[in-house]
């Protein structure tokens, strides 16, 4: 079969939910991917940075396949000989007290409301059915009905409703608003430490200190949601250490698989975990095996293998590459280690035509926004790689 009669078979039997480049992928390995008629390309999306330690990661598959052949799934009605491990590891990797495995992101951020209200009641002395939470304009944290009705944008909203009460939404980087937005209701304030769906959006210094210092004041608990900026993707493992902070609950989830299987997780302190009691909540997935086993190997080859480091050094090369570049489309050069954003001039007609060009060039990146292209290669490009893609883009951009 050829590239269009993929495409076709996803336009007939396919919802039509999403809006891919016209590119159909086979294969993968490190920092490229083929298609169906063998051209290369290399991958400046990471699966929205899922695929953080590369494609196909060898020790990974070797962990994947290991597991598959012994055990994959027991359900959480009996134990396995890998959760506990991964508790262990993952606490010690990120300072945490208690962990809840869940499998997509957004179940993770599922999980933290239900949470967090639960610990308002118990813990905090909410009245029943008060609680609030605090959420920022411009947030994604997913696409359940709950997640998009604290969503501003009218795209994941329109003909949705009704939506689930008991969100505030305030601007983004704005500590005052904080402040301001605070009730006696109030029992957390959820907030990306960098918009990535918006477009690489970055609050100003110590914006996560601030609002960490406010929300300890009012006894509020602050969830980080670290599914796309965490796990080496800004140059750090997870993103609230450039403000020096740790968060009450921190969400991870994509490359915390190194994009081989959906898991994620609920780092808690265990003042908020514990409000959880058998029965209350869960997943017969969620911790399950297969995904611990994947999972502890994710996180030990983005440690071993230097990952993490070279986000931030190659994330500085390629930033500073892309400012070189001298055309009046682009309107602003941003961003953290490997997470960077190309904002251009609205009038222009958008970013989506300079990705379909980029495709043709042989580097696979997307829009967000429209007029914003995102680029977050895999952790492991090297600055041969970022050579490669900085003379595609400058082509691209000028011509």
């Amino acid at each position: 079969m050829d590239t269009q009669q993929y495409i076709q078979l996803e336009q007939e039997f396919g919802a039509h939910n999403y809006k891919p480049l016209d590119v159909v992928l086979s294969r993968g390995e490190g920092v490229w991917v083929w298609d169906v008629a063998g051209n290369r390309y290399l991958d400046c999306l990471s699966a929205y940075s899922a695929v953080n330690q590369g494609h196909c990661h060898p020790k990974i598959v070797q962990a994947m396949a290991d597991q598959c052949q012994k055990l994959t799934l027991t359900s959480r009605a009996f134990r396995n000989d890998q959760l506990g491990l991964f508790y262990r590891e993952l606490c010690e990797l990120t300072n945490s007290h208690k962990v809840l495995p869940m499998n997509s992101g957004a179940e993770a951020v599922e999980t933290v409301i239900k949470t967090v209200r639960k610990w308002g009641y118990k813990v905090k002395g909410v009245a029943h059915d008060q609680a609030e939470i605090i959420v920022c304009q411009n947030n994604f944290h997913g696409r359940t009905i709950t997640i998009v009705g604290f969503s501003t944008d009218d795209n994941s909203r329109r003909g949705f409703g009704p939506f689930t009460p008991g969100f505030k939404i305030i601007p983004f980087g704005d500590v005052n608003a904080l402040e301001d937005a605070v009730t006696a209701n109030t029992v957390g304030f959820m907030v990306e430490p960098i918009q990535g769906e918006a477009g690489v959006i970055i609050p100003p210094q110590g914006y996560l200190k601030e609002a960490k210092a406010i929300c300890e004041k009012h006894n509020i608990v602050l969830i980080l949601d670290e599914i796309q900026t965490g796990l080496g993707r800004t140059g750090k493992l997870l993103a609230e250490e450039h403000d020096g902070i740790e968060a009450d609950l921190t969400l991870i989830g994509k490359a915390l698989s190194g994009g081989f299987y959906p898991v994620s997780a609920v780092l808690s302190n265990t003042e908020v975990m514990d409000v959880l009691q058998p029965g209350e909540h869960g997943s017969t997935f969620g911790g399950n095996p297969l995904a611990c086993a994947v999972a502890r190997t994710a996180m030990k080859v983005l440690l071993d293998e230097g990952m993490i480091q070279n986000s931030a050094e190659m994330g500085d090369y390629f930033m500073n590459g892309l400012k070189q570049i001298k055309s009046s489309k682009i309107r602003e050069i941003r961003g953290k280690g490997l997470m960077i954003g190309m904002e251009f001039h609205p009038e222009l007609g958008g970013a989506r035509q300079y990705c379909e060009k980029l495709k043709e060039e042989g580097l696979l990146c997307k829009e967000t926004h429209d007029h914003i292209i995102r680029f977050a290669p895999p952790l492991i490009i090297t600055q041969d790689h970022v050579d490669w893609a900085l003379e595609r883009i400058e082509t691209v951009i000028r011509d």
